[in-house]
């Protein structure tokens, strides 16, 4: 209860600052407020709490004896283990859910693409997930998973890291451009960006064109995954274009899918690879 309270208070006033220096002018079209706020609404009231339903009903079905099994296990090693764990899991589902728009029937994509067709960045795309993608985002079992075996405070505090994380990363303030361009600080900060996510290197993730990837920089907090898999791109300044190439499917697709289908595709896998790349 208290991770949510502190996450939401700390998206509010980055939505504020971002609201109050004119970053969201012109951006919500009557479609994209839709978009918004009906995956916004649907996502935190009906998505998050179901899979987390879902999760604790399989765990118990399948491992009852394993309930707070690992309730004894000190704070620092369950922190580190958890934070370790949700990031590798959720860089290959991540990964997946880009690269499943090569599929014939790029399902998995579809559901991630909600998150990605805003033509902008901004704290509020942490929300912009279709409700059913919850269900499917590795990193949420790992966390689910974790509270079940006992190691409630060691969970939150890696969801906590996770998610404020997230915001500084999709946020559309972009400290981080000067210090790259900086003489003596950019070679040392670059060099951090194999470390660490950066608001750059996530940025470019959710652009195509010069300097976006839409097929790289899965990583949420920890770049060496990218870098150890070979799908790191560091960035010089922000992508050339926000969102994903060619048209949007209806709003209710892009909140509602796979309940909702209008037949009107994004682009095929095969253009949205051609970019950025």
């Amino acid at each position: 209860m208290l991770y949510s309270s502190y996450m939401l208070w700390a998206t509010l006033v980055i939505l504020l600052a971002e609201v109050v220096t004119g970053r969201h002018k012109g951006k919500h079209t009557a479609n994209e407020t839709k978009v918004l706020w009906g995956s916004a609404i649907t996502g935190v009231a009906v998505g998050r709490p179901v899979a987390a339903m879902l999760v604790a009903w399989l765990m118990g079905l399948a491992l009852p004896q394993w309930r707070g099994a690992l309730a004894g296990t000190a704070f620092l090693p369950a922190f580190l283990g958890i934070l370790l764990v949700s990031e590798v899991a959720f860089y290959w589902g991540h990964r997946f859910a880009h690269e499943a728009a090569r599929w014939k029937h790029p399902w998995l994509w579809r559901l991630h693409r909600t998150h990605h067709s805003a033509d902008y960045m901004s704290v509020v795309l942490t929300v912009r997930i279709n409700p059913f993608w919850y269900l499917v985002v590795p990193s949420g079992w790992v966390f689910a998973i974790g509270l079940y075996l006992g190691m409630g405070k060691a969970t939150a505090a890696a969801a906590t890291v996770v998610y404020g994380w997230n915001l500084l990363t999709h946020a559309d303030f972009r400290w981080d451009d000067p210090i790259r361009r900086h003489r003596l600080a950019g070679p040392v900060f670059r060099a951090l960006e194999h470390v660490i996510v950066s608001p750059g290197i996530h940025h470019s993730h959710h652009g195509y064109g010069k300097d976006g990837g839409p097929f790289r920089n899965y990583a949420v907090t920890f770049a060496f995954l990218d870098w150890i898999f070979g799908t790191l791109h560091i960035p010089q300044g922000r992508p050339w274009r926000y969102g994903v190439p060619g048209k949007d499917p209806h709003w209710s697709e892009e909140v509602f899918y796979p309940v909702v289908r209008r037949g009107e595709a994004g682009p095929s896998g095969a253009s949205v690879a051609g970019v950025g790349n």
